[in-house]
């Protein structure tokens, strides 16, 4: 029988997964292992590299154990990926060289306020469709050559390679042979050129990151190598790699201009697809590729762009009332505990633990709780939390539209959080625009299917893909507009209260 099945290898900020997908899209198997992270100094967020790799390939084995299918079943590999996550290693050993500097690490701040301060970034946006942020990958590389012993000298000898978490993964999968990461997440490093899609020799000068420690760029379904038989045992083609945000857009269905989706995880990133030219991203916005195709037979215009927007945390929020308060016992427990209540009760927590992203980019920005009384309970909490994550969405989709992006119709939902139904009512009704849940929640990994599928003619039209992709659930915005005034009102003033606690 001819091999139609896709592993999606989805590694994520909290856990790596690998769902098996059939012919019809429908995913048969999964597994799932999770990730930690450790924090060595205050705003400092690491992860284990080589952990990021085992609880890849063990999922991944896992997943076609579940499915009762071997490596000749699958068709191809499509790999997504938590993005600006930076990975030094040894060409030669492959051994990584030092901690993983996760995408929510801080570390670099001052460097940032450095290179804002001489008045650069107006030209390093226009090139990059980027801010100068600690978030992004090229200072996070030179901090590793700066810190790690003759590190410019061997990075330029190519003795280190340098890369985010899609590249160290083929490079594991493919024995070594193959180091090349894809647009999508190459325009995440501040060091590619946006327009052209190469790297600029410009910013490669500005951080002092020699190109011969990078990868190569190639297509998002431009073929990246065979896995060595020892990891799934046998060969499959990695056919397609897409970060995280852009494999949700595609696993979304949202493939024309103006179409838009928010994924609810360890943070929250709405994109709106924009079309084949580098857009001129609106303050506090940022633009970026969506995807590169190259697959035989594509109708599909060889590049997408995007305007996206970064809230840095969303789920992790939730997490952090299981983990650093205890009020629950698991992210799972949050909804009924927030529902328990009518409203916060008037607290208002903005959960600015790694700073601010869009659309502030205020890295000094700090956690703050405020409006609490004798009466705050652990529910009022909770619902407090979820409207948190409502409401920074909405500063994006706001932001997005003061710029000039086309006022979204509505708003598609997906990642682990949007299983949560009050989390997506408090959304319709703060938003005033309809939310739709995906189908399948965990898009992420399905648009790396997709794509992969593509690429190797499982699917051999788009209009296919179309007839995949479903809504599960739809939430109409039932807020007043008085009392939707007010409660934006209030959580502009609790965002202004957190940005002045350093003022």
């Amino acid at each position: 029988m001819r091999a139609d099945h896709l592993l999606a290898l989805d590694q994520g900020t909290s856990s790596s997964r690998a769902i098996v997908f059939d012919r019809d899209a429908r995913p048969i198997a999964s597994a799932q292992h999770e990730l930690r992270s450790t924090f060595p100094e205050p705003g400092w967020v690491e992860q284990d590299a080589d952990e990021i790799w085992h609880t890849q390939q063990r999922a991944g084995r896992e997943a076609l154990a579940a499915a009762g299918l071997t490596a000749a079943d699958v068709a191809a590999i499509g790999i997504t990926n938590q993005r600006e996550t930076t990975i030094a290693w040894d060409p030669g050993s492959g051994r990584p060289l030092a901690p993983a500097i996760v995408w929510q690490d801080r570390r670099t701040a001052d460097r940032c306020a450095s290179l804002r301060a001489s008045g650069i970034e107006p030209r390093v946006r226009a090139r990059t469709g980027l801010v100068l942020d600690p978030y992004f990958s090229a200072t996070k590389m030179a901090w590793l050559l700066d810190h790690l012993p003759d590190g410019r000298v061997r990075a330029a000898d190519g003795a280190i390679r340098l890369g985010t978490v899609d590249a160290w993964l083929i490079d594991r999968m493919t024995g070594g042979r193959t180091f090349a990461t894809d647009v999508s997440n190459a325009c995440r490093t501040l060091l590619l050129d946006l327009a052209s899609r190469t790297w600029s020799a410009e910013q490669l000068e500005l951080f002092d990151v020699p190109k011969v420690a990078l990868p190569a760029v190639r297509a998002t379904d431009g073929g990246f190598g065979l896995t060595d038989p020892e990891h799934f045992g046998g060969e499959i083609p990695i056919a397609a790699v897409v970060g995280d945000q852009q494999a949700a857009l595609f696993g979304q269905g949202c493939r024309s201009p103006g179409q838009a989706k928010n994924t609810y995880g360890t943070g929250c990133f709405l994109l709106e697809m924009t079309g084949s030219d580098a857009p001129a991203p609106p303050d506090g916005i940022l633009a970026t590729v969506a995807w590169q195709r190259e697959a035989p037979g594509s109708g599909d215009t060889a590049v997408a762009y995007a305007l996206e927007g970064s809230v840095f945390v969303a789920g992790s929020a939730i997490r952090w009332l299981r983990d650093g308060l205890g009020i629950i016992g698991g992210p799972d427990e949050v909804e009924a505990l927030a529902a328990s209540v009518p409203d916060s009760g008037g607290v208002a927590f903005v959960p600015a633990f790694a700073g601010l992203g869009a659309p502030h980019w205020d890295p000094d920005a700090r956690g703050t709780i405020s409006g609490m009384t004798a009466g705050t309970t652990s529910a009022h909490l909770a619902r407090a939390t979820l409207e948190a994550i409502a409401h920074q969405v909405v500063d994006l989709v706001e932001a997005l539209e003061a710029g000039g992006a086309p006022h979204l119709k509505v708003l598609r939902a997906d990642g682990g959080a949007s299983s949560n139904d009050l989390l997506l009512q408090i959304q319709a009704d703060l938003l005033d625009r309809p939310v739709e849940r995906a189908a399948v929640a965990e898009t992420t990994a399905l648009g790396a299917a997709l794509l992969a599928g593509r690429a190797v003619g499982v699917w051999t039209d788009d209009a296919e893909l179309t007839h995949l992709v479903g809504i599960g659930a739809r939430f109409e915005p039932a807020m007043t507009a008085s009392r939707r005034a007010a409660e934006r009102a209030r959580w502009a003033d609790a965002v202004a209260r957190t940005r002045s606690r350093l003022a």
